[in-house]
């Protein structure tokens, strides 16, 4: 179970983010806290935590100043940004102090989702030791980097819906139909096809037929890594 630190300084989104969290299956909401000292507190108190939502305005000190600090404690936690900050500096920093993602306000459970299950499939790739094959090696760089994998897109395609659907592939433990990763990205049938059939034109998505004893062959649909 994926231990998870829930922090922002309003009360209300932190219960909603909490609720979201929970809807996740193989995650648990270990605390939350609403203040930076708050933040710091529960991570020193709670050993085993995994992961910490963190919100960057906060009443002390803000998100970055939490990231670092933690880090100077020597915890290694893994930390996903979830804020309305919306600057690049903002967003380089988070990155360049460790944050594994960014996830912009506002948002709802489909939009973190994906990144719950991209950050899963990370902790079970890297949980698996040894040595990787460029594959799997392509699998953890991939829940790391945002928006990396969607191609130039065509006018009236909204990149954060290619990012959905490519952070749904990498989470999946295998190919999936067009009307499952509808449901994970939580978009309509229809998009989820609109952008596969983008995704596999560029050569970032496998297609693949499943036959039954009857009928058409199931297309399902698995992101490339190679």
């Amino acid at each position: 179970m994926i231990r998870v630190l829930v922090v922002d300084d309003d009360v209300r989104v932190a219960e909603i983010n909490a609720a979201y969290v929970a809807k996740v299956p193989g995650f648990e909401v270990a605390a939350r806290a609403h203040t930076a000292a708050e933040a710091l507190a529960r991570v020193q108190e709670l050993p085993g935590l995994d992961l910490v939502l963190l919100d960057h305005y906060l009443p002390d000190r803000n998100g970055l100043a939490v990231v670092r600090e933690l880090r100077r404690r020597g915890h290694e936690t893994d930390v996903i940004m979830v804020t309305a900050a919306r600057d690049v500096a903002t967003v380089q920093a988070a990155q360049r102090h460790g944050a594994l993602q960014y996830l912009v306000k506002p948002f709802n459970f489909a939009g973190l989702r994906p990144k719950l299950e991209a950050y899963a499939a990370l902790r079970r790739t890297l949980d698996g030791g040894g040595e990787a094959e460029q594959a799997e090696v392509d699998r953890i760089f991939g829940a790391l980097s945002v928006g990396s994998g969607a191609p130039d897109l065509p006018k009236g395609h909204s990149p954060t819906t290619a990012e959905l659907v490519r952070q749904v592939l990498l989470a999946a433990g295998g190919p999936l139909s067009a009307q499952e990763i509808a449901e994970r990205a939580g978009v309509s049938r229809q998009t989820a096809q609109r952008y596969l059939k983008l995704l596999e034109r560029a050569g970032r998505v496998r297609l693949s037929l499943r036959y039954g004893e009857t009928g058409r062959p199931e297309h399902r649909y698995a992101w490339a890594t190679s």
